[in-house]
């Protein structure tokens, strides 16, 4: 095979004015698109009325109070959308490396971003990939554990490719760059990263109370405005009616109060370890019906252990770790050469050499001396091994191997180059010993758990055997059954990194809210896709951004931990909103009657204002009760939540009404009433004609029969 000779100058240059530098590119909505999309809701359009209609009254201390909290919403909105990009920037400055790049038929060192398809690199230890490289030349250990969450390192050689964001732990290689940019495995994590965002189900929560409210304003508008205009109210008193019913109608402390309870829930769960980056996914945890779960370091511990091994002839079990102990050294920290080395730990005899392990040669070989005698060990894959011993690998290996186990052959010569298999040792990473009981926890609460692995559909179903998963084991290419009538299965197996983004959306699709933990940067879109992102212990920095919620200790118990502080956050927020709703209801309703039936303004707009910071703002200390995390999974029901509070604030109405009856007869003068009336509201009550007589003080009305109080105003 020719050696590639590289592209010149000249072909790189056209290249990059063509596809662009190796960065993954920004796509940042400018300020005042941002600023007009949070302008245009329901919330912000009641609050803008009141705005307007404050300012028509020249009620500017008013005004300029509502726009304040307006403008708050407002910045608190732009700031979590900032957060959720700080993600792609970590992604990219990743990608501020140099390359050894062949150009111009001479190997040159160059930044990364002017890397392009086509391009001859060169890797070695140490280094960080700047691009996806189909390799032609040498063998390399990839740690892409940034990537896949996967502690071991890969083989990567000749005709392999090696992604973007991989890091070589050992060996040197020559590829050609396939793809630069967003184009590749990582640049196309990051624009996923960017692009995916988990459903705002809170904010739709709170858009449908508002609905309700706007439709009771609206209503109520109609028939005070006709009344008004009915009777010739001047138009300022059309406009104060209509200010201080908007002003009982706006929920402007809501978004404040739910975001309070998840604070102080948040500042709870930071004292277990438990850190929050997005205050939405602590309500959204409380509703989580479906929580994916990364098998690797979550069920299992995440590093290897010697789980099993197999004999040949009469070598013991202790034997054979001594001899695999041999072939082995604490200072590659390879992590099968530790998991070995922690089984056994014994010296067999003096160590002459060692040579690590090679992946061209797929095994590592020492030279000891044992009774005076010099003689070889290996360990390593176990074709290879038996190869070197001129025999076939053990009958156990496919036993072992099918548990998901990884294998080595282990061998010994006689000091004259003669080889003989000892055995098999079996690696595994073995289940958490709390998995099972905490998985078991988590069904008591409701929540439908799914391993997600890429292990082979066989490793995975018997790993969810150890820790009593039960259901079905379906394969990444089955995705399309994942949201079946027969409800989610047990496990996903074989799935690529693609494929947890996917398989997030699939069950949001058919109504779930799920919760997703990784730990990788593969993980991230999963992580940012999911209303309940947990990044794991030791999770990457793009993983934890992504994320709604990072964990600091491993295993499960934590994730316990928030779904019963997120269920106490719900119950709290749920108990503030039917608070709200019942004032919502009662203040507008008793505003209208007020006019309707006894002329009279009940609130000035100023008293509304007082009214509003008494009700909305002192009502949120609430969100600090004291209170019981459900069962099940929480969910929002609007429509109850609005009638049990149309049913509170019926008898609350009708006191509310009494007490302002009474206040009309005791006190016929009183009450605040707009310029326009000029009349005494009790005047003619026990007329037989059930007319009123309006009284002196109303020009030109004086001794008239009229059917309502409002009838009595100045011509």
């Amino acid at each position: 095979m020719q050696e590639p000779r590289g592209l010149s100058s000249a072909q790189a240059t056209r290249l990059l004015e063509t596809i662009g530098p190796n960065s993954v590119p920004l796509k940042r909505t400018r300020l005042p698109v941002r600023l007009l999309r949070k302008l245009w809701a329901p919330v912000p359009w009641m609050l803008e009325a009141t705005i307007i209609l404050e300012f028509a009254l020249a009620k500017w201390l008013d005004a300029l109070i509502i726009l304040a909290v307006l403008s708050l919403n407002t910045a608190l909105g732009i700031i979590q959308e900032r957060r959720a990009e700080a993600a792609v920037d970590l992604l990219r400055t990743r990608l501020e490396i140099n390359a050894r790049v062949l150009r111009d038929g001479t190997w040159t060192l160059l930044p990364a971003s002017r890397v392009v398809p086509g391009d001859v690199i060169h890797i070695r230890v140490g280094d960080f990939v700047p691009a996806d490289v189909a390799l032609h030349a040498g063998t390399v250990m990839v740690d892409q554990s940034a990537l896949t969450g996967e502690s071991m390192p890969v083989s990567r050689g000749p005709a392999s490719p090696v992604y973007s964001g991989a890091t070589v732990s050992r060996g040197e290689a020559s590829g050609t760059v396939t793809a630069t940019g967003a184009a590749t495995y990582f640049g196309k994590t990051a624009e996923l990263v960017g692009s995916s965002a988990p459903t705002a189900h809170l904010e739709h929560i709170v858009l449908r109370i508002v609905r309700v409210f706007i439709g009771v304003d609206v209503v109520l508008a109609v028939v005070g405005t006709t009344h008004l205009a009915a009777a010739g109210a001047p138009i300022t008193d059309v406009i104060s009616y209509a200010v201080i019913l908007l002003l009982a109608s706006v929920p402007v402390a809501m978004p404040a109060a739910f975001a309070l309870a998840g604070a102080l829930g948040a500042k709870h769960l930071a004292t277990m370890g438990i850190l929050t980056t997005r205050l939405t996914a602590l309500q959204d945890a409380a509703s989580m019906s479906v929580l994916c779960i990364d098998k690797t370091g979550t069920l299992t511990e995440n590093r290897l252990a010697v789980n099993a091994v197999a004999t040949i002839g009469a070598t013991g079990r202790e034997e054979l770790l001594r001899w695999a102990s041999l072939a082995s050294d604490a200072s590659t920290q390879d992590p099968i050469d530790l998991a070995i080395l922690a089984a056994d730990g014994t010296a067999a005899g003096d160590r002459l050499s060692f040579t690590p392990f090679d992946p061209s040669t797929k095994r590592s070989q020492a030279t000891v001396v044992r009774d005076g005698r010099t003689i070889g060990v290996a360990k390593g894959a176990p074709h290879v091994i038996a190869a070197m011993a001129g025999e076939q690998p053990p009958p156990e290996l496919s036993s072992l191997a099918s548990g998901g186990a990884r294998v080595l052959a282990v061998a010994v010569d006689d000091g004259e180059g003669i080889w003989r298999q000892l055995g098999l040792v079996a690696l595994a990473d073995r289940v958490r010993p709390e998995a099972a009981g905490l998985l078991t926890r988590l069904a008591e609460l409701g929540i439908r758990v799914i391993m997600v692995t890429g292990d082979s559909a066989a490793t995975a179903a018997a790993v969810a055997a150890q820790v009593g998963l039960e259901g079905s084991v379906i394969r990444a290419d089955g995705l399309a059954t994942l949201a079946g009538d027969d409800g989610p299965p047990a496990v996903v197996a074989e799935v690529l990194p693609q494929d947890k983004h996917r398989i997030v959306q699939i069950l949001q699709g058919s109504g779930h809210v799920v919760g997703m933990t990784g730990d990788g940067v593969n993980d991230a879109p999963a992580l940012r896709q999911a209303e309940a992102g947990i990044a794991m212990e030791g999770a990457t920095d793009v993983a934890k951004s992504a994320a709604g919620v990072v964990l600091v200790r491993g295993g499960l118990a934590d994730i316990v931990g928030l779904i019963e502080e997120s269920r106490r956050i719900h119950q709290r927020s749920l108990t503030y909103a039917l608070n709200v709703s019942v004032k919502k209801l009662e203040v507008p309703l008793l505003l209208t009657v007020g006019v309707l039936s006894f002329g009279q303004l009940v609130f000035t707009p100023l008293l509304m204002a007082l009214l509003l910071l008494a009700n909305d703002v002192v009502s949120m200390m609430i969100t600090t009760d004291k209170a019981a995390y459900s069962q099940k999974p929480n969910t929002w029901n609007v429509g109850r939540t609005i009638a049990g509070a149309l049913v509170v604030a019926t008898p609350m109405l009708g006191a509310s009404l009494a007490l302002l009856w009474a206040s009309v007869q005791m006190w016929p003068g009183g009450g605040h009433r707009p310029a326009a009336y000029g009349y005494l509201p009790d005047a003619g009550l026990q007329q037989p004609d059930h007319h009123l007589r309006c009284p002196h003080g109303a020009a030109g009305m004086e001794g008239r029969a009229v059917p309502v109080v409002g009838s009595c105003l100045r011509p």
